[in-house]
């Protein structure tokens, strides 16, 4: 609970109860997919591995997640 609290809920105004139970939905999401754990040498729950840069030309990019509220970084590739 703290890290859902601390993660999302004090930043944010919940409006109703569907959009609580959204909100949730996507954390989980986030938590387990997206979000790096120190006790699992800085993977997610759900298998996600650090990618080391493809080559030098590469750009990291931001993608939102919880609205913007936090990110994954990416590589992509120069076309």
């Amino acid at each position: 609970m703290g890290s859902v609290r601390n993660d999302l809920l004090d930043h944010v105004i919940i409006f109703n109860e569907r959009h609580l139970l959204m909100l949730l939905k996507d954390y989980i999401d986030y938590y387990h997919h997206d979000r790096t754990h120190y006790n699992l040498e800085k993977e997610t729950p759900g298998g996600r591995h650090i990618r080391p840069k493809p080559n030098s030309s590469a750009k990291l990019i931001a993608l939102p997640r919880l609205g913007g509220l936090h990110h994954r970084y990416a590589w992509k590739s120069a076309a």
